[in-house]
C-alpha cells in the first residue's frame, strides 16, 4: 500500500506537470485546447470547463493534451485557423512540444529550491562509520558488520574516512588490526584488503586498488541556506543529474550499463516506498530525480515522443514544407513498435527481479 500511495503521488504529480507545460503554452498561443487527461484509454472521471474537458483516464502510466486542428491535412473552417495548432508558425509549435520535458526540467529545480529553503542544504557529516560490507569481501570475511565505526588501523587513530581509505590503500596487501566501536564496546578485529578493481558511478573500471570491501555510512546534515544559496544549490544539482541521466542513457547504448539495470512502472512504485518509508525529503529528492529522467527521456529523438516532433518541427522549418504524410505515418509505426518493446522489457526486468527475490527468499 505504501508502494502504491507513493507510486499515485509521485507518478500523478510529474504526469500532471508535463500536461500542463503542455497545456499552458498552447493557450498562451491562442491554440484551443480540446481535452487535458491524466492516464490514456477510456474514460474515468470528468468534467469540461470552458472549452476544455479534463479527464482521469484508464490507463495511468501517461497523459495527453488533445488540441484543435492537432493533426496535418485536417480539414479547418478559415475561421477557426487562428485557433487550430497546425496552423501556427513552426516556432509556436516548437515551443509548445518543447513545454512538455521543460516543465519536467523546471518542476525539478523548483522543487529542490524548496526543499533546500525550508530545510538547509545538505552537507556529509565527517565520519568513519561504516554503511554496508560488500558480499564476500575481506570485510565480511574477517567479521565486520555495517555500523561499526574505525577507530584506529594499525594503531593510527582514524576521525576521516578519507584518512581510513589512505591506510587501506597503503596497506599494499598486508593484514591490518583495526579497532572498531561496536555499540558503544570496542572490538578489535584482523582482516587482510585484497586487490579489487575500482568502477565508476556506470561501472566502468578506472583502476585498481587494496580494498577491504566496506563503504561509508551516509550521514548528512543540514544547514540553513538563504534563498539565493537555494536556488544557486537546486540549479547545481538538477544540472548534475541531468548530466548523469544523459550519460547513463549513453552508457546503457554503449553497453557499459547493462540493460538489464532498467526498471519500469514495479520498479518505479518499489523505490517511491522505500523512498516515502525513509521520510518524505527522500520521496521529494525521488520525485525531483524522476522528473529529470522524465523531461530528458521525452527530449530522446523517437517518433511519438515529444523529441520525435521536435525532429519533425525542425525539418519542416528548414524546408519549408512538412514530411509527407506517408513519411509521418511510417515514423510513427516505428516509434510505437520501438516504444512498445521496450515497456515489454521493463516490465519483463521488474517481474523478474521480483521473481529472483523470491527465489533467494
Amino acid at each position: 500500500m505504501t508502494s502504491l500511495l507513493s507510486f499515485v503521488i509521485v507518478l500523478g504529480v510529474l504526469i500532471f506537470v508535463h500536461e500542463f507545460g503542455h497545456f499552458i503554452v498552447a493557450k498562451l498561443f491562442g491554440v484551443r485546447v480540446l481535452k487535458f487527461s491524466l492516464g490514456f484509454g477510456n474514460k474515468v472521471v470528468g468534467r469540461k470547463w470552458g472549452e476544455t474537458e479534463y479527464l482521469i483516464s484508464a490507463f495511468p502510466l501517461g497523459g495527453y493534451v488533445k488540441m484543435f486542428g492537432e493533426q496535418q491535412g485536417e480539414e479547418i473552417a478559415p475561421e477557426e485557423r487562428r485557433r487550430s495548432f497546425s496552423h501556427k508558425p513552426v516556432w509556436q509549435r516548437f515551443g509548445i512540444v518543447l513545454a512538455g520535458p521543460m516543465f519536467n526540467l523546471l518542476f525539478a529545480v523548483a522543487l529542490f529550491f524548496a526543499m533546500f529553503a525550508v530545510a538547509g542544504l545538505p552537507q556529509p557529516v565527517e565520519t568513519t562509520a561504516i554503511g554496508s560490507v560488500a558480499p564476500g569481501s575481506a570485510a565480511e570475511q574477517a567479521g565486520i558488520r555495517p555500523g561499526d565505526r574505525v577507530l584506529s588501523i594499525n594503531g593510527h587513530r582514524t576521525t576521516t574516512w578519507e584518512q581510513v581509505s589512505e591506510l587501506v590503500r597503503e596497506s599494499r596487501g598486508r593484514e591490518l588490526t583495526l579497532v572498531l566501536d561496536r555499540n558503544g564496546r570496542q572490538v578489535t578485529i584482523h582482516a587482510t584488503p585484497a586487490m579489487e578493481k575500482v568502477r565508476n558511478i556506470f561501472g566502468e573500471e578506472v583502476g585498481e586498488r587494496y580494498m577491504l570491501g566496506i563503504i561509508r555510512s551516509d550521514q548528512v546534515q543540514y544547514e540553513k541556506a538563504s534563498l539565493g544559496e537555494s536556488a544557486r544549490a537546486a540549479l547545481i544539482q538538477t544540472w548534475n543529474l541531468i548530466y548523469l541521466t544523459v550519460m547513463g542513457i549513453v552508457k546503457i547504448l554503449e553497453r557499459v550499463v547493462p540493460a538489464s539495470e532498467l526498471g519500469g512502472p514495479i520498479r518505479i512504485a518499489e523505490i517511491a516506498g522505500q523512498q516515502l518509508k525513509a521520510g518524505w525529503m527522500n520521496l521529494l529528492y525521488f520525485m525531483g530525480l524522476l522528473s529529470i529522467n522524465l523531461g530528458i527521456l521525452n527530449l530522446l529523438p523517437v517518433p511519438v515522443l515529444d523529441g520525435g516532433h521536435l525532429v519533425f518541427l525542425t525539418i519542416e522549418g528548414i524546408r519549408g514544407r512538412p514530411l509527407s504524410d506517408r513519411a509521418m505515418e511510417m515514423a510513427q509505426r516505428v516509434g510505437i513498435a520501438l516504444l512498445g518493446t521496450l515497456m515489454l522489457f521493463v516490465f519483463y526486468n521488474d517481474i523478474f527481479r521480483i521473481v529472483q527475490r523470491w527465489m533467494g527468499s
